[in-house]
Formats: structure tokens, sequence, C-alpha cells
């Protein structure tokens, strides 16, 4: 894990000069300075990462691919300027594109430690400290001042490359070892970063065909969402996710669908249409490019670069339905749309989208079955056997060690019956499914509301006002943080939630999380539901979520100290904030503040929360499209901290994420 010299998060926004058709923008999080580039067929996120563990990064979106290169740990924090960051002029290889960036280095010199050159999947695993595959290892070649390394891809394809070229200090090669040193001892190194991909290039969606005129005007949130938008797909997130992710797509697409441009929201569904199995299960991430002949020489010794996809998640499978009858029943400009849709298909797929449609809904109807006959914990929708994961929170720890999910059972399956019964009765389907199949339909579609109900009963936790205070006290202590507030909120009294998941026996995993958002988002709570999964949620961490820098996704304060440390600030789904989860509950609470028949107490709670999570939002300023970050307890209040920031972090943010560009479409989170 890699530690970064600067703990406070500087995210800034600074546009560097491009021609006209160009995406170029910068942000800068901790000490590491994040630049992109979208033009044409080129399109790349370079990554300068100075402290103590320095790195050079490019990732493409094409064939989710990247090149880098890992300096030896140095005794002082290094510091990396960019001066300037450009596309490679076209050459004899017509099949390769790439970018050149001008850099300056001060703090050295650096010794060269490794190089991977491929697919960001295998980029990933190095970074983490796992060995590089023997088959993409490269051996540099160094002449004067400049270093290479360059290979084809596994098939003969075109493949990778990436140079340094020293324009101001020395390269050293000495003993095997390559050091790029200043003239003098307390000057700086001036390079040249060139590096290219031969993978396909996706085809960028501008601005123009990307969002409407009601999208929010904040730069650097647009600009993220171009660079991860594409004809063929969007990326989940840069630089570690630059490609399709099933459960980002969905989500991300629903959020920003008042904003998006028809042709934007029917580029993500119909990405997602394309990459169900024939099952109809939806696919949650793809191994494409080189990763995708990693696979295949893996399992049938062939070197076929033909995608292989993931359908281990669950949650995508029941979250189809609720995003697509979204656009196509609910919107008017989709329902314009709808039959010219259904009726497509893109070059992934052997089937139209609504043939592919179909297989999903008949997919939830019978996943439907087992617990509406029986409404046990047992019949309920559990992970798949062998798997810690299954839905959002994809980290071993992320469900509790619980193997049915509060979202999937409570919220998405539910949401997924009720997406099934609008579907039939708009006449979408006709001429599609055959009469017993609108029948198995119309019978699943009537299970939602008993389903949604008895499943709730199943989830929910309650504590009497002396186990809450014990807890909270010895909670408190234990992180640092003052309990008092959180105290006061509760007034003396004991206080119900819905768990986050159940584990194999069915007992309840007692977590406070936010996935009730998704319950506001989808559902329609009695009001009494209502006012208590959004106090659950509101008051003061750790008696609730909400922080100082944001909601935390998770706050384990009532579950056995044993999960404490796995769900802490450190933890992927800990009590961290994630961008996308609080404009999931902005939502969602708008979407309730909408109904005519809420209690003026609730109508009044539900405002003061939306009042409460726009100020916050609005307040975490440009980190709030990074992917996640956590804090620190200090000086009388919650500070920011990058995620990755700290060696005792899992991993790090993608400073470009695909649903933290959601807020676009909220212009309350804007000034």
């Amino acid at each position: 894990m890699r530690r970064l010299a600067c703990a406070a998060l500087l995210a800034t926004l600074a546009p560097v000069t491009a021609g006209a058709q160009a995406l170029q923008f910068r942000i800068d999080e901790g000490a590491t300075t994040n630049a992109f580039y979208q033009e044409g067929p080129v399109a790349a996120h370079v990554l300068a990462t100075g402290g103590t563990r320095p790195r050079l990064l490019v990732a493409f979106p094409a064939g989710n691919s990247g090149v880098a290169v890992w300096f030896a740990p140095t005794a002082a924090p290094v510091q990396w300027t960019l001066k300037s960051l450009r596309a490679q002029a076209p050459t004899g290889d017509t099949a390769m594109h790439g970018i050149v960036a001008e850099l300056e280095l001060r703090g050295g010199p650096l010794t060269v430690d490794k190089a991977a050159l491929g697919s960001i999947r295998v980029l990933r695993d190095v970074q983490l400290g796992q060995p590089m595959p023997a088959q993409v290892a490269t051996e540099a070649k160094v002449e004067a001042q400049r270093i290479d390394w360059a290979r084809r891809r596994l098939d003969d394809a075109p493949g990778y490359r990436i140079a340094l070229e020293i324009t101001e200090g020395r390269l050293v090669s000495q003993a095997g070892a390559v050091t790029l040193a200043p003239e003098r001892p307390d000057g700086s190194i001036r390079l040249r970063l060139l590096a290219a991909t031969g993978e396909r290039p996706l085809t960028p969606l501008s601005s123009g065909q990307l969002l409407n005129a009601k999208a929010a005007p904040d730069a650097r949130m647009r600009s993220a969402l171009q660079f991860l938008s594409y004809r063929e797909k969007f990326l989940a997130g840069s630089w570690r996710f630059d490609t399709y992710f099933g459960r980002d797509t969905l989500m991300s697409t629903r959020l920003l669908m008042p904003v998006l441009q028809p042709e934007a929201v029917e580029a993500g569904l119909g990405a997602v249409l394309a990459r169900l199995s024939p099952q109809g299960e939806v696919a949650h991430e793809e191994d494409i490019g080189e990763f995708a002949i990693l696979r295949h020489l893996a399992s049938d010794g062939t070197r076929s670069d033909a995608p292989v996809y993931d359908y281990g998640m669950i949650d995508g499978d029941y979250m189809l339905a609720p995003v697509m009858a979204a656009w196509l029943v609910e919107d008017a400009r989709g329902q314009a749309r709808a039959r010219a849709f259904l009726a497509a298909r893109n070059r992934l797929q052997q089937s139209s989208n609504a043939q592919a449609l179909l297989r999903n809904l008949l997919h939830v109807a019978h996943n439907s079955e087992a617990f509406a006959a029986a409404p046990t914990f047992d019949h309920l929708l559990a992970l798949k056997p062998g798997r810690m994961t299954g839905q959002w929170r994809d980290s071993e720890e992320g469900l509790g060690r619980g193997r049915y999910p509060f979202d999937v059972n409570v919220v998405w399956m539910p949401a997924a019956l009720r997406a099934i019964g609008a579907f039939v009765d708009s006449g979408l389907l006709d001429g599609v499914a055959s009469d017993a199949q609108r029948q198995a339909l119309r019978a699943a579609a009537a299970r939602a509301d008993a389903w949604e109900r008895q499943a709730r009963a199943l989830f929910e936790v309650r504590l009497d006002a002396a186990q809450a205070d014990a807890a909270l006290h010895a909670y408190a202590r234990q992180l640092g943080v003052p309990a008092e507030p959180a105290v006061a909120s509760l007034a003396g009294n004991g206080l119900a939630f819905p768990a986050l998941s159940l584990d194999t026996d069915g007992r309840a995993v007692p977590v406070l999380h936010s996935d009730a958002g998704f319950g506001l988002l989808f559902g329609r709570p009695d009001p009494d539901t209502l006012a208590r999964d959004v106090a659950a949620v509101m008051r003061p961490f750790p008696a609730g979520l909400i922080t100082d820098v944001g909601m935390v996704v998770a706050n384990p304060v009532f579950a056995d100290q044993a999960v404490w440390g796995r769900l802490g600030p450190q933890a992927y789904h800990g009590t961290v904030v994630w961008a996308w989860q609080q404009a999931v509950m902005l939502a969602g609470l708008r979407r309730q503040l909408a109904r005519d028949d809420l209690p003026a107490p609730v109508r009044t709670q539900l405002q003061q929360a939306q009042a409460r999570l726009q100020a916050l939002i609005k307040a975490a300023g440009e980190v709030r499209t990074s992917e996640l970050w956590s804090w620190r307890w200090e000086q009388g209040r919650y500070r920011i901290e990058p995620f990755g920031a700290q060696g005792a972090h899992e991993d790090e943010s993608n400073a470009a994420q695909l649903w933290s560009t959601v807020f676009l479409a909220d212009p309350g989170t804007h000034e």
C-alpha cells in the first residue's frame, strides 16, 4: 500500500491549454497529480505520484490498458510538477495512440524499481504488491538519456510502450540499477514521459452529446463525466476501473438521467443489456484486452481476446428492471424512444435489447418464487456460494460477513417486481414475451408488497437506551471521538434500524448503513418506516452516519467489537464517505418529498435531512468527485483524509469516478 507525503487533500481543477477538440483537466489529490487528456482516438489519465513512494502511471480507457514505472522508496518526499500534456504525433505505427508529458522532479535522485505494461488489472495487482505475470514482464532498454519499455500484446497485436527521456539531469545505469539524477545535489530533474497503447480506441461522447441544459455548471464534474463516457460504454472510474461495471453504469445512469441526453442514457443501458448472461444476469465487470488473453491462457490455453464477463454479483440482476423502467416507462423522452431502443442491438449482442431485457425479467421472476412461497430467511436472496461479496460493498468485509444483503432483499427485489409489472402493463413486451411468459411476469409483480414487508421484518434491529448508550461510549472511546453529540441525539431513548445483512444463520448483522437511500429512491415506504430509516442515517456519528466531512456508509457501533476494526475509517466500505451514496440519499429524499401523503412532521424531517446533506456535499468541495474519502479527528472536528493517503488504508481512491459525477443532476449541491 503506497503512502502519500501529504495527508491533507488538495483537490483542484487546473485547465491546460489544448486544441479546440481536446478535453484536458487536472485533479491534484495528496501527493498525486492526475492529468486527463481526451481527443479523438487518444484518451489517457496520467498519474505522477510523489511522496516517498514515487511512481508514474498512465491509464488508457482503450482496452483498460496502462503502463507504469515505480521507483524505489525515498528517504525524503519527492515532488512532481506537470509542465504540459499533449497527444503523441502520429507515427508509422497507426495502431498506437498515446501522450507526451513534460515533468519536473524535485527531491531526486530516483532509482527505477520496476515497470509494468498491459492491463490495468495487472497494474492494480502490482500496485498492491502482488507478483507480475511472467508472460508480461518487459525488459528495459537504456541508451544515453532515455529508458524504454515496449512489447507486443501476448497475441502479437499492437501492444504497449513507455519511455522516460531526461531533458535536464542525468540517467545513470550502474550495476543493473537505473537512476534519474539531478546535475547537482539540490537541483531538479526534467523529463519527458511518452506512453502509448495499441488497444482499440473507444468513441468519446462530446459534452453536447452527453448533457442537457439542466446539468449543473460544475466544470470538474462535467470533465470527469466526459472522460468516462463513450458510445460503447461508461467507465466506472480512473485510474483503477477504466472499463465497464454494471452496477456503476446502472446507478450513475439512473441518478444522472434527468440531465443526460437520450443517446447517453441509451449508451449506458445498452451496454448493460449487451453483456447479460444467457440466463439474464447482469455482468458486474468485464475482462478485456490483454487481461482477457491472460484469462483464456489460464482456462483453455488459447490467446483469445474475447471478453470474459463476471456474473458473481447479485444486486445488478435486480437493479436493471427498475432503472430501465425509469427511462422507458416513466420518462417522457424514454417513452418516445422505447420501441426503437428495444428493437436495437449492439455489436456484442446476438439478440435485441427487448429480448435481453425479457431474459432478465424472467430471471427475476423465477428467483422471487421461493421466498414468496415460504418467507423465511433461508429463502432470501443470498450471496453466491463461496463468495463474501455480492452487492456494491464488494470488499471482503463490506457486508460484515453477512450472506443475505439488506439492499438486494428489501429494496432491489421489490423494486424489480414492481418494474416487471410496469413493463407488462406498458405493452412494451408485446410481441417479445409469450402469453405464458407474460402470465408468469404478472404473477411475479403481484408479490412485490408482501416480499418487501416480510423481508424487512427479518432485518429489524432494536436496542434499548442502556444498550445504545453503552455501545456509543465504548465505540467513541476506541475511535478517539466525542460521544456526547451522538448520545444527546437519542434523547435517552433506544433506537431501531435495519441490519446491513443477515448471517448464515439468519441473525442480523447490526451495522448502521447508508443503503436505506436505495429504498428512498426506488421504493415508497410508509411514513413511520421512512421517518425511522432517515433518523437512523441522519443522527451524528457514531449514533448515525453524519460527520463534518459527509455521510459515512457504515457504522459498526452496535456490532461486536471484533467488527469495529474491520469496518473502520481505513476500510474500503467502513466508516468512510462515498460520494455517490450521498447522491443516492439526496435523490431519494427528493423523491419522497414529492409524495402527497406525508404527515407534516415527516415532511419537515426529510426537508431538514435534505438541507443538511446538501450543506455537507457543498462543504466537501472538489473532493466530492473522488470515489471516496476517509477522515481524522483533529482540533475538535472531523477532517477529510484522502483514502489511500495512509498506509493503513486498504486501497486508493479514483480521482475521477463515474457515480461521483451524479451531483450534476442536483443543483442544490453547487454554489
